[in-house]
């Protein structure tokens, strides 16, 4: 720790810590052993970070730097997240998930752990993603959606889920256990879906089926929504926008 780091006095931070430069560590805050907190990072009241589990293979938990991780939140070892996590509150991340740069994870939501995450990844608020899931860069994922990985509950048989570049997840969908969907799909709000999708398509419904492609999706002024990568900036640096 660094004197400029800002520590609430009820805090706890383990001696084997390592935070960067310009670290803010809200109150009752437990920071434990095996833990690098990047600079310029915030964390909120009430959080638990770096919690140690068997299961972690005794990685530490590496938050990169600009990090603003909301109250109430817990954090296992193990894991990885590029510079610029972002959180909701009460967000609960377990073991080995490595993530790039620029995730947001919305309130209330679950990352099961065992998991990769591309860059700029964004998951509203209660958003659960099972483990071995795959998601590449760029994909939403909006409330209530759910990533499931076993195939028949309850067994010792996992089979991720895989997101790819640019894909979009309405609200309430499911994603069955080895589902793919594609780059730049659109699932419909409570879809199921099952197996693999085509690139650039709609899927809705419970099974969910293929009802086109998104490009037949118009905006109010006549221009098609999808790619949405056409008219959304929002969020994104420049230098990422202007090669889209």
């Amino acid at each position: 720790m660094t004197s400029q780091n800002l520590i609430h006095p009820t805090a706890i931070i383990s001696p084997k810590a390592k935070l960067g430069n310009n670290v803010e560590i809200g109150p009752s805050n437990i920071v434990y052993d095996n833990v690098v907190i990047g600079d310029n990072s915030i964390i909120g009241a009430f959080c638990e970070i770096g919690v140690a589990n068997h299961l972690s293979k005794g990685e530490p938990l590496v938050i990169g730097a600009n990090a603003n991780i909301r109250s109430h939140s817990i954090f296992y070892e193990g894991s990885y997240f590029g510079e610029g996590l972002t959180t909701g509150h009460r967000v609960t991340v377990r073991e080995l998930v490595k993530a790039g740069k620029n995730l947001q994870i919305g309130t209330l939501s679950d990352l099961q752990g065992h998991c990769e995450i591309g860059d700029y990844v964004r998951f509203h608020s209660n958003v659960h993603i099972g483990q071995k899931s795959k998601i590449g860069n760029f994909v939403w994922i909006f409330p209530y959606v759910v990533l499931t990985n076993d195939p028949h509950p309850p067994s010792d048989t996992l089979i991720g889920v895989t997101v790819e570049d640019f894909a979009v997840i309405a609200t309430m969908s499911v994603i069955l256990p080895g589902a793919t969907i594609a780059e730049g799909c659109l699932i419909g709000a409570h879809s199921t879906v099952k197996g693999l999708t085509e690139p650039h398509c709609i899927y809705v419904g419970s099974p969910a089926k293929n009802v086109g492609s998104t490009s037949k999706i118009k905006l109010p002024d006549g221009t098609s929504a999808y790619p949405w990568t056409q008219h959304f900036r929002r969020g994104y640096p420049e230098d990422i926008t202007q090669n889209w």
